[in-house]
C-alpha cells in the first residue's frame, strides 16, 4: 500500500517543487532565479534545471504533459520511473559539458518519459508494455519531430528535448535488460 501511495504522489511532489521554485523565482526573485544546467555552470544544475522554468506558461505546459505521462510510466513500477530520471539527469551531464548555451524546464523529463513509452512496449513486448507505446505513440507521438533542431521553435532547446528523449530510450532498454535478466 505504501508504494501505491509514493507512486501517486512522487509526479505531485515532484512538480510541485517546480511550482515552488516558480513562486520564489516570480514573486521574490522577480524572474531572476533560474537555475539552469548552463556551460560553465555548476555541476548541481543538472539536478535543479527541471524545476527551474522562464515563466508561468512554460511551467504550466510542462505541468500538463509531465502528471500524466509519469503516471503512465509508473505502471510498469516505481523502478522505471526512477530509471527514467537517472538517464535524463545523466545526459543532462552532456549539455552541461559539451553544449554552449544553458537550458532549463521539465521538458526533457517530459521528453523522457515520452521516449521510454515508445520504447519499453517494443522492447519487452509484454501487453501492459505494448498498450503503454501505442497510448504513448497516437498521443504524444507529435513531440518526436521538435527532436530536430530545424524543427524546434526558435528559443526552445531541442537539445534538451533531445538528451532527456535519448534517457528515456536508454532507461527503457535498460529496464528491458534489467528484467528480462531476472527471468
Amino acid at each position: 500500500m505504501k508504494n501505491i501511495h509514493l507512486k501517486l504522489l512522487l509526479p505531485i511532489i515532484l512538480v510541485g517543487s517546480a511550482w515552488i521554485q516558480e513562486i520564489i523565482d516570480q514573486f521574490i526573485c522577480g524572474g531572476t532565479c533560474n537555475l539552469p544546467v548552463q556551460p560553465g555552470g555548476p555541476l548541481w544544475g543538472i539536478l535543479t534545471a527541471p524545476f527551474s522554468h522562464a515563466d508561468w506558461g512554460h511551467l504550466i505546459g510542462n505541468t500538463l504533459y509531465f502528471l500524466p505521462l509519469s503516471y503512465l510510466v509508473l505502471v510498469n513500477g516505481l523502478s522505471h520511473y526512477v530509471a527514467v530520471w537517472g538517464c535524463v539527469v545523466f545526459f543532462n551531464l552532456f549539455r552541461l559539458l559539451f553544449w554552449p548555451r544553458g537550458g532549463h524546464g521539465m521538458s526533457g523529463v517530459v521528453y523522457g518519459l515520452v521516449g521510454y513509452l515508445l520504447v519499453i512496449g517494443i522492447a519487452e513486448r509484454r501487453p501492459l508494455s505494448v498498450a503503454l507505446t501505442v497510448f504513448a505513440f497516437a498521443t504524444y507521438s507529435h513531440f518526436v519531430p521538435t527532436l530536430l533542431p530545424w524543427v524546434s521553435p526558435p528559443g526552445v532547446s531541442w537539445i534538451g528535448h533531445f538528451t532527456g528523449f535519448t534517457g528515456g530510450v536508454f532507461a527503457a532498454l535498460g529496464m528491458f535488460r534489467e528484467e528480462h535478466k531476472k527471468t
